[in-house]
């Protein structure tokens, strides 16, 4: 029973990790971090990422630039660039340790204790990775509510808002987090139990003749 709820949360751990590592890697390149509706021309549709910036138009062509220098972007983005890069790193990183720890797999079957402990690795590398996204993701989306919002900026002047990567991220963030915990709970119940210490045996009695139980003789001196 226990072997199986073993395997069924490594199996749901590692489905999640996995589906939050690829949504973590799109929201990384994707430049749909914010969008921007002019109301001057409503039909352009302008969106932003960490690498570029896009102009969409209604008649279905899309034009994007790179930002031009790494430099003169926010403070959030830079940051947001090298956390969304370290979180990519480490859901591979947490897919290559965890894999082999699996219960299904049969690399190291012969050695329970290295499969927990890279279990036990590769859900906290995904755990990590799963914190690595979720930082940048909400620090954009908070600067963005408090530009929204900023009252010194007159009403005509457009806004950013939230694009679809932002969502993206907090359900990829919180993927990571939720299989790279499965997967230590699992490691944390994978233990080998100690086999129990062998009991001292006593000699068995001597049957006498009639049956009766005898104690060994003692060693006693024969006196004449």
């Amino acid at each position: 029973m226990a072997g199986s709820w073993r395997a069924r949360a490594q199996a749901g751990g590692m489905l999640l990790a996995l589906l939050g590592w690829v949504s973590s890697c799109v929201t990384t390149f994707v430049p749909l971090w914010k969008s921007l509706n002019l109301d001057l021309n409503e039909l352009e549709v302008w969106t932003m990422g960490l690498w570029q910036v896009c102009i969409a138009r209604e008649e279905g062509a899309v034009e994007c630039r790179a930002h031009g220098s790494f430099l003169a972007l926010p403070p959030e983005l830079r940051v947001s660039r090298l956390l969304m890069c370290l979180s990519n790193g480490l859901g591979l990183l947490g897919c290559l340790l965890a894999a082999p720890g699996l219960e299904g797999w049969r690399a190291c079957e012969d050695k329970p204790g290295l499969k927990r402990r890279l279990l036990l690795a590769g859900g906290a590398a995904f755990g990590t990775a799963g914190m690595a996204t979720l930082a940048p993701v909400s620090w954009v989306a908070y600067n963005t509510v408090l530009d929204f919002w900023d009252d010194t900026v007159p009403d005509i002047v457009p806004r950013w808002e939230f694009g679809e990567a932002t969502f993206l991220g907090w359900f990829a963030g919180a993927f990571l987090a939720a299989g790279g915990l499965l997967l230590a709970c699992s490691a944390c119940s994978t233990r080998t139990a100690t086999p129990p210490a062998p009991t001292c045996h006593q000699p068995p009695a001597t049957r006498g003749p009639a049956g009766g139980h005898h104690p060994h003789p003692k060693n006693t001196d024969l006196v004449i």
